[in-house]
């Protein structure tokens, strides 16, 4: 069976999501990505899907007819809708929208993709607490139940710490720490300084400093380890690369234990339960070296330390773009065949 995907919004994670459709066949054969709703004209939209700085050329032609984008054998319809109500998403079919734009996370908003014909919904980024389900796929896609419409995949940061989390919580026990996301730069900053209302950091050049930045990702670590609320914090760091990040975690564990434990337990789970979602190394690595990998996470066992036996510090990396657009076909091809 084929299931039928448009993608609304093709920035990063839309065009990557893409991509990933066509070069991981096997892992994804039964989705269909059939339209793509994004305001910029269909020469660019064709251009940005051809040529790509981060991920390289794409592997297949790319051309349009005027309406459409052409890839090999396939005509993907291509909309430049404000609104959702506008788009017919009925008629073409779509079993799921991946709501890509980034620009809104209500459920409110979401459902008029739903009254257009869509079967379901899913976020690429943490959603109002009055949707459906949250999902990190490999910790909690299970939960998800056929009658579920509108659902989220989480952030990129929070699939790469989860199944971290989750490892070192049922091994050893998590008294409390604090996550520092090392992350390359996003488009909500710019090249080089310029006015911006709200957050005077996001005024600075993206590519001449290391920028803090807000995150809230330690609530959304609490989202799934409820326990540990108010023994979480997160600070957040932006750097002057294009792709790749590094997580970089301070944890306090309940029992004691060493730096070999606790890279035997990762070893261990990259090589069986969690393979193709947790990675693990222990080579002399660079962010670059992780350009285009599928992984959520990949611990880097050189860089594992314990201090006084229950202070674990852990570096973590994931490319940021590439393995959650994974991560969200994961959870589309899941949901999808729940119906089968």
């Amino acid at each position: 069976m084929t299931y039928r995907i448009a993608i609304n919004g093709y920035g990063r994670i839309g065009q990557s999501v893409l991509r990933a459709c066509y070069l991981n066949r096997e892992r994804f054969p039964d989705l269909k990505v059939v339209a793509i709703n994004e305001l910029a004209d269909l020469d660019t939209l064709t251009y940005l899907t051809r040529y790509d700085t981060t991920h390289g050329r794409f592997p297949a032609a790319v051309e349009n007819d005027g309406r459409r984008l052409l890839i090999a054998d396939d005509a993907i319809s291509v909309f430049n809708e404000p609104t959702p109500e506008c788009l017919p998403w009925g008629d073409l079919g779509v079993d799921l929208v991946l709501e890509c734009t980034g620009s809104y996370s209500d459920r409110a908003t979401a459902e008029k993709h739903l009254h257009s014909g869509a079967g379901r919904l899913l976020f690429s980024q943490p959603a109002a607490d009055d949707i459906d389900a949250t999902i990190i796929y490999g910790f909690n896609h299970r939960k998800l139940k056929l009658s579920d419409r509108i659902a989220s995949s989480a952030s990129c940061t929070t699939n790469c710490v989860v199944p971290v989390f989750n490892l070192l919580d049922c091994a050893f026990g998590i008294d409390s720490g604090v996550s520092t996301t090392i992350h390359s730069a996003m488009n909500d900053q710019p090249v080089i300084d310029r006015n911006r209302q709200g957050d005077l950091r996001l005024t600075r050049s993206a590519m001449n400093s290391m920028v803090p930045v807000r995150t809230g990702l330690h609530h959304g670590i609490v989202k799934f380890f409820p326990h540990l609320r108010g023994r979480i914090e997160s600070v957040h760091l932006r750097v002057p690369t294009i792709n790749v990040s590094l997580m970089d975690l301070a944890i306090n564990l309940q029992q004691e234990t060493d730096a070999a434990s606790i890279n035997a337990l990762f070893r261990e789970a990259a090589a069986g339960d969690l393979q193709g979602l947790l990675g693990y190394s222990e080579e002399p690595h660079a962010s670059v070296d992780f350009n285009t990998d599928s992984h959520s996470a990949i611990v880097d066992g050189t860089q594992t330390r314990v201090s006084n036996g229950q202070l674990v510090k852990l570096m973590v990396w994931f490319d940021n773009e590439w393995s959650y657009a994974n991560r969200m076909l994961d959870v589309a091809r899941y949901w999808l065949g729940l119906g089968k």
